[in-house]
């Protein structure tokens, strides 16, 4: 791939560098700065840079992506994107009904990683909206460069024409009707191919770019901050570390496949088809030991397919000899990428679910025949790509056939005769100089000799031998003779390279006619691959299938990475959760495991839409929209802001976006703050989650907000459970149970263990038996909180009975079931019932109690103390003492 010439695009406030902009010419000149400000300098590298947060996986984010972006006006922003891979040859285009503060669009970039975002000149002076979200949020793409080009080149007319003239040619009609309507979607498009073929200096031919339209609700949103505390992509501790979900998942053996896993781990799927498919698939896999052995070793030959097409269907403006080096390279790896179809084709046969049976049959040889017969006719048979300097040269000199050109025989007569006459000076020389010589390669010094250290301790080097070079066990030189040669040699090699060439286009050309077969094939072997790699867990550890139903309910499910990383066998726990219990409220002490459990439930929740098998036993799960997590309690320097002001942002953020198809979990929120006011936020923000509908899992170390919360209609309440043993000693279960945490003095008890003085110990167990007293004398039964009760019961066996009318449960099963759950309920709702006229009948002796004069008037005792009740006249009454004084109401 060549190019031209390439606009700096970096730029910085403290410098005169300026952005590119593309005027109404179609020239690339500068504009003063009124971008975002970046840390780099000096001319873009042809491959976006790898970051700290994208280099899981070797040479997999080394690409070129460039992003058009277009936004309409108005309360409910529409946002166009277009993305085109020059690494890939593809382009990807999306319209987003986004919010006020553009959530998906900010997401789908950080997905992608442009390495340039193309934006309109009009947005820049004034800052629209748009530029000034995705300014401000630049910190999560860093490798990305604003450029700003005219308005003229958005157009949907050129972006059709566009469409029409590079798609596929069987996808054309398909791709405008998906972008039918999608204006600002077709005008980036438009902008994006313009910059590339007018700056750049790249264009595609006919038919060969795989365009496709990807709707924006088609798949799971998952916002940044969540990728991040998730893990998805990088270990928060090490950055190079393997320990993270996309690591887990990854056992590809292809860069295509590991491309297409880390854009499923980002975007997971929201169609129940397609995950279905995708669990067949796996399943018969992990069942088939022959076929998933026979699939691993095909997959082994694929070189990477996407940038060997890529480079085919690009066609540079300026040809050099590196182009017509490359052109040979790239029509031998399409022969061996040719060759490794058939057995993909061999190892699925027989194979019973969709996907393997589609994948099958885009590798049939049919399909691949005539362009197998193309190469052949043109390229020698026993060519096969090679690694080495030296080798590869020669595969270059004999890939074209004999007997096509009858000067291009004579030019590699040549040449191979300077090859020969090359190793007989050095062999003469050696003979001359009793010297053991041996004849080298690089690229950059051609053929040079090295000299054992050895054959040198007792004389030097004799002068006939140039440019030499002192290594540790060896000295390199070169001769005047041998330079002579490496000339020679080169310019046959450079003349071999100028007559195949004209063979070699004619053989692209003809790829290129038909090429999207080839594009087809490279797309399914990525998705095997990658369900190879979900099958290669399910056969080293204990996963379960998942189910697509509106429950979530897990029997033993364990924190995928945690099980990983720790060598000790790890505790599973049990999750359920639907409509009636949505909002979960997990308590426990520090360490007893709360923010492993709600983490575990939010990573199997995306494996199972990325269409893996999960950590479990038993595991069911909702389709989810929408993943929020708010799980770090760090400072964030950078933004200038505490713990708690980031907390409270992230979780606006949520509060702005959850809805009913959305899974939420939060970590000790408002603990960034005094004790008081962290209550009552944390209390505000879980009624508003609790009326959302979301499925939120709420850990926190509050006993008081669950204790608030307990009897609100969708609220439950769990705990990780500790025992408390003898000397003060603490066990952790691990184990999540029902009810918030009871009292158990957990800090008292570690401070014992950490030699606090007795004394203190002492005062601190009797400050808390009195306060606990205290509390318990101020409770009493509510008539209130039992009918919340009721209604919670009521409402709980209303979701039973439809779950068990949509189950599997029939005949005497289903009957002994629902005379259980008649017992059951006719049991606590009498007891509820108790519970009310109990409360009925203190409601009604305390008004009797307070209202009577003669009853109130005199001496009480309280906590050992006592209080005086003195009437204030007018009805009103005054309670005095060492305690608390209050009015009381009036009747």
């Amino acid at each position: 791939m060549a190019r031209s010439r390439r606009p700096s695009t970096s730029y910085s406030s403290a410098s005169t560098s300026y952005p590119t902009y593309l005027d109404e010419t179609g020239s690339a000149t500068t504009r003063p700065n009124t971008a975002r400000t970046s840390t780099s300098t000096g001319r873009p590298k042809s491959g976006r840079p790898r970051t700290a947060t994208s280099t899981t996986h070797g040479g997999l984010n080394d690409q070129q992506i460039i992003c058009a972006i277009s936004e309409s006006r108005g309360i409910s922003p529409v946002v166009g994107l277009a993305f085109v891979n020059l690494t890939t040859t593809e382009a990807v285009l999306c319209q987003i009904s986004d919010n006020q503060t553009f959530v998906r669009t900010i997401h789908k970039l950080f997905v992608f990683q442009p390495s340039e975002i193309l934006f309109m000149n009009t947005a820049v002076q004034p800052k629209s909206k748009l530029f000034a979200f995705v300014e401000a949020n630049a910190a999560n793409y860093p490798s990305s460069r604003f450029t700003f080009i005219d308005r003229k080149y958005w157009s949907e007319t050129a972006g059709i024409d566009y469409i029409q003239q590079l798609a596929f040619k069987q996808d054309i009609e398909a791709v405008k009707v998906s972008v039918g309507g999608n204006f600002y979607a077709t005008c980036c498009i438009a902008a994006a191919l313009k910059y590339i073929e007018l700056v750049l200096s790249f264009s595609f031919s006919f038919h060969s770019l795989r365009i496709k339209y990807e709707p924006s609700e088609g798949s799971m949103m998952i916002d940044l901050s969540t990728i991040q505390a998730l893990e998805l992509i990088q270990n928060l501790q090490n950055a190079k570390s393997k320990d993270c979900l996309y690591g887990l998942l990854n056992q590809t053996v292809t860069p295509m496949g590991a491309r297409l896993l880390k854009n499923n781990v980002l975007q997971p799927l929201i169609e129940l088809k397609d995950l279905e498919e995708r669990y067949d698939a796996i399943e018969e896999l992990a069942t088939k030991e022959d076929v998933f052995f026979a699939v691993q070793q095909a997959l082994k030959a694929f070189v990477d397919v996407d940038r060997v097409l890529t480079t085919i269907t690009v066609i540079p403006t300026q040809p050099s000899i590196q182009y017509w080096e490359n052109s040979i390279n790239n029509v031998i790896l399409l022969k061996q990428y040719i060759k490794s179809v058939p057995p993909i084709f061999d190892a699925l046969v027989g194979v019973k679910s969709n996907i393997l049976k589609r994948v099958a049959e885009l590798c049939s040889p049919e399909r691949i025949l005539d362009f197998h017969n193309m190469i052949d006719g043109t390229i020698n048979e026993d060519i096969t790509y090679q690694s080495q300097p030296l080798d590869l040269r020669n595969q270059r000199t004999y890939a074209v056939k004999s007997g096509v050109n009858g000067l291009l025989d004579v030019a590699r007569q040549t040449y191979k005769e300077a090859n020969a006459d090359a190793y007989q000076l050095v062999a003469d020389l050696g003979q001359i100089h009793e010297l053991a010589l041996e004849l080298k390669y690089d690229p950059a010094r051609q053929y040079y000799i090295r000299v054992p250290a050895s054959e040198l301790e007792e004389r030097n080097l004799p002068e006939v031998f140039i440019n030499q070079f002192r290594r540790k066990t060896f000295v390199e030189c070169q001769t005047l003779d041998l330079l002579k040669w490496n000339q020679k040699i080169a310019d046959s090699h450079h003349e071999v390279l100028q007559m195949s060439d004209q063979s070699v286009q004619d053989l692209i050309d003809t790829v290129r006619e038909d090429i999207a077969p080839l594009f087809k094939i490279c797309e399914a072997v990525a998705l095997l691959d990658m369900i190879t790699s979900f099958a290669q867990l399910v056969t080293t550890r204990e996963y379960c299938r998942p189910e697509l139903t509106q429950t979530l309910a897990i029997k033993n499910g364990r924190h995928p990475i945690q099980e990983k990383v720790h060598q000790e066998k790890f505790i599973p726990n049990d999750a359920y959760a639907t409509q009636q219990s949505r909002f979960q409220i997990i308590t426990g002490c520090n360490m007893s495991g709360k923010s492993t459990y709600i983490r575990s439930l939010a990573l199997m929740a995306i494996m199972a839409q990325v269409g893996s098998f999960v950590p479990a036993t038993y595991a069911s799960f909702p389709i989810i929209h929408q993943l929020f997590a708010r799980v770090s309690l760090d400072d964030s320097i950078e933004a200038n802001v505490s713990t708690f002001a980031t907390e409270m942002r992230e979780t606006a953020f949520i509060l702005r976006n959850v809805d009913e198809r959305s899974m939420v979990i939060i970590d000790e929120l408002g603990r960034g703050t005094s004790t008081r006011d962290g209550l009552c936020i944390a209390i505000a923000i879980a009624e508003a989650l609790v009326d959302s509908k979301a499925l939120v899992w709420f850990a926190t170390h509050f006993r008081d907000l669950a204790k608030i919360l307990a009897e609100r209609n969708g609220v439950v309440n769990l705990h990780l459970a500790v025992e408390m043993g003898e000397a003060d000693r603490m066990t952790m279960l691990y184990k999540i149970s029902n009810g918030y945490v009871q009292e158990k003095h957990y800090g008292i008890a570690l401070a014992k263990v950490l030699d606090i003085p007795s004394g203190v110990i002492e005062v601190a167990e009797l400050v808390s038996k009195t306060i606990a007293q205290n509390a318990e004398k101020k409770k009493r039964s509510s008539k209130t909180i039992a009918l919340a009760r009721r209604r919670k019961l009521v409402l709980s066996l209303r979701e039973q009975l439809v779950q068990a009318k949509e189950g599997n449960m029939q005949g005497k099963v289903l009957g002994l079931w629902l005379k259980k759950l008649q017992d059951e309920f006719v049991n606590r709702m009498s007891a509820i019932d108790a519970e009310i006229a109990a409360a009925s009948e203190d409601e009604e002796n305390e008004e009797q109690h307070e209202f009577d004069e003669d009853a109130v008037s005199g001496r009480l005792g309280q906590a050992g103390r006592e209080l005086t009740v003195d009437s204030k006249g007018d009805g009103q009454y005054m309670m005095t003492g060492a305690l608390q004084t209050e009015d009381w109401p009036s009747e």
